[in-house]
């Protein structure tokens, strides 16, 4: 699928969890031409879902974190460009222009770039206010964190409940602020967000729920207050913005590349001749769920990485229909989940008792099975798990990722 053009170099701009499975694969299938991986940040591939447990808590080293070590890296004999990024890219040309001003020609793209934060309308300049995305970033909040201070963590999501967590567990003073009424209810609806909610409640972190943020306020360059939508204030010491990612493809404007939300990819990851993409940015039709996704798992983006450096080779045999796994670690709940619930969907409780603190639930739409959860019972997940696997592949045979 390669386009035979200036160079027998396949470019990865992104140099994170897809990327780097994206390198492994091209080796492990044959290509023995030039690899080079693109990174804004000067690290090496490392896991980010610890970022906002372990690695804030700092129960982990950062090299705990790393997704392989030197000598594996060393192995791919690969060219790391780290420290810059991606600014341009000219199809016509097979070029990437990078914001050190270099040119890199390639024959095969691997776009990779993952997401970045999103921002409020003001306030970030205030001393105390972070987004997490980096170890940068973990280390610069952990800093901030001391018994009394008063955190506000802006975004129920699954980031801003983690990190809710930790902060509580480290006996910060915790509000946890988001415009819909149950936390994490995107991502696991409003009866397992209610479970949620309670689990927070019970290690004293005060939720501020159906309200959002005006702006935030500071005295001598440092976040004092968040000012709500309803005129509330809140105190605050500590500011953790955590609102969602926007993918990045911001160099990607004048491209000529579909960019709905994020990189369009059809069922093989493939973008455009020569071109794929993986990961976070990646936007893909899902056979088995009949519709286009875009999923911000570090599971995925280590699973795409490789089916887009298939397609690349032209080695792909079937689309890229994997079960989607995530999991969050809360005190001392552990949740996981396979699939892709759905906010209107029937939840069911099949194992277990939310009120003493391990189940396992079975969501389904339009009569449909579409994923499963288990709250401190993993071994339920496997068996679950199956059962999805076979539902789903009893609809569309050929195209669920077993």
């Amino acid at each position: 699928m390669m386009e035979t053009g200036h160079s027998n170099r396949v470019v990865i701009v992104g140099a994170s969890a897809a990327g780097l499975t994206a390198a492994e694969t091209l080796r492990k299938d044959g290509f023995a031409g030039d690899i080079m991986l693109v990174g804004a940040e000067h690290a090496t591939p490392y896991k980010r879902p610890p970022l906002s447990k372990q690695v804030l808590a700092g129960t982990w080293a950062e090299d705990r974190a790393q997704l392989r070590t030197r000598a594996e890296l060393n192995a791919l004999n690969a060219d790391w460009r780290v420290g810059t990024s991606a600014v341009h890219l000219d199809r016509v040309r097979q070029q990437v222009h990078l914001a050190d001003g270099s040119t890199i020609e390639y024959a095969g793209l691997v776009i990779a770039t993952g997401v970045s934060p999103r921002h409020l309308a003001e306030g970030h300049e205030l001393a105390g206010v972070h987004v997490l995305r980096t170890t940068q970033d973990a280390h610069a909040l952990g800093s901030d964190f001391a018994p009394g201070r008063r955190l506000v963590v802006i975004g129920a999501g699954f980031l801003g409940c983690e990190v809710a967590a930790v902060a509580s567990a480290a006996q910060l003073q915790v509000t946890l602020v988001d415009p819909l009424l149950t936390p994490m209810l995107r991502q696991l609806g409003a009866e397992v967000g209610g479970q949620v909610a309670k689990l927070h409640q019970s290690h004293g972190v005060e939720l501020v729920l159906g309200v959002g943020v005006s702006t935030l306020k500071g005295e001598n360059g440092r976040v004092t207050e968040v000012e709500l939508t309803d005129g509330t204030l809140l105190e605050a010491d500590v500011v953790l913005v955590a609102i969602g990612s926007n993918p990045s493809i911001e160099w990607l404007a004048d491209s000529g590349l579909s960019l709905t939300n994020g990189v369009d990819c059809d069922e093989f990851c493939l973008a455009a001749p020569g071109i794929v993409a993986a990961g976070d940015v990646a936007s893909w039709h899902h056979p088995g769920y009949g519709r286009r996704m875009r999923l911000e798992h570090q599971t995925n983006a280590l699973e795409q990485g490789a089916a887009a450096a298939r397609t690349l080779l032209g080695n792909a045999a079937e689309p890229f229909a994997p079960i989607p796994f995530f999991w969050s670690d809360q005190y001392n709940v552990k949740i996981q989940v396979y699939g892709a619930p759905h906010q209107d969907a029937i939840v069911s409780i099949v194992d277990g008792d939310p009120d003493e603190g391990r189940f396992a639930a079975v969501y389904r739409h339009g009569g449909q099975m579409v994923a499963v959860l288990t709250w401190n019972l993993p071994r339920e997940a496997i068996r679950l798990r199956g059962e999805l696997v076979s539902e789903m592949a009893s609809r569309a045979p050929s195209t669920v990722s077993r």
